[in-house]
């Protein structure tokens, strides 16, 4: 297992929990800022595999819930300013956790990590409406000029939810 310096790690958490706080404080501009120009943001429907099928590594079908590029994140932006995304109206109230943070260095590179994490978003809305998502991500990072020094080049979500019970999933995780 390659590890990276203590200095590092907690480089790399001071800026995923920056960026949470991005989604938190519903600062989706600055969020984007965030996001590298080629960021693949996806996230697939979950599904129960039986024992014996993934001793074999037989993977039962997916679909994707998300499957996004910049410009698909930057045109749900756009449609969260407008006030017309119905779903969100009033707005969620979003809290992000994020625990288990691996770094790993990519192989061939000295600028980027994949990063391996455990998450708890919690959403809600109006007065009764709240929603939990639990799950982990895989995502790579890369260090650039930007203002915080690194941006998000790779977003997997794996929620562990096999049904989804909220209205809508119009978040961003």
């Amino acid at each position: 297992m390659n590890t990276v310096s203590l200095a590092l790690h907690h480089e790399i958490s001071q800026f995923l929990y920056h960026e949470m706080t991005l989604l938190d404080d519903w600062l989706f501009r600055d969020w984007l800022d965030v996001m590298a120009s080629d960021i693949h943001y996806t996230m697939r429907t979950c599904v129960n595999a039986q024992t014996r099928d993934r001793r074999r590594s037989v993977q039962p079908p997916t679909t994707w819930i998300f499957n996004e590029d910049k410009h698909q994140l930057e045109r749900r932006i756009a449609r969260l300013e407008t006030g017309m995304a119905w779903a969100e109206e009033p707005p969620s109230r979003t809290r992000h956790l994020l625990t288990n943070i691996q770094v790993t260095p990519v192989e061939g590179s000295e600028d980027e990590f994949d990063i391996r994490l455990n998450y708890l978003l919690y959403r809600s809305q109006k007065e009764r409406d709240e929603t939990y998502y639990a799950g982990m991500r895989q995502d790579r990072i890369r260090r650039t000029d930007s203002a915080l020094g690194w941006q998000v080049c790779r977003r997997d979500i794996v929620l562990d939810q096999v049904v989804l019970t909220s209205h809508n999933i119009s978040v961003l995780f």
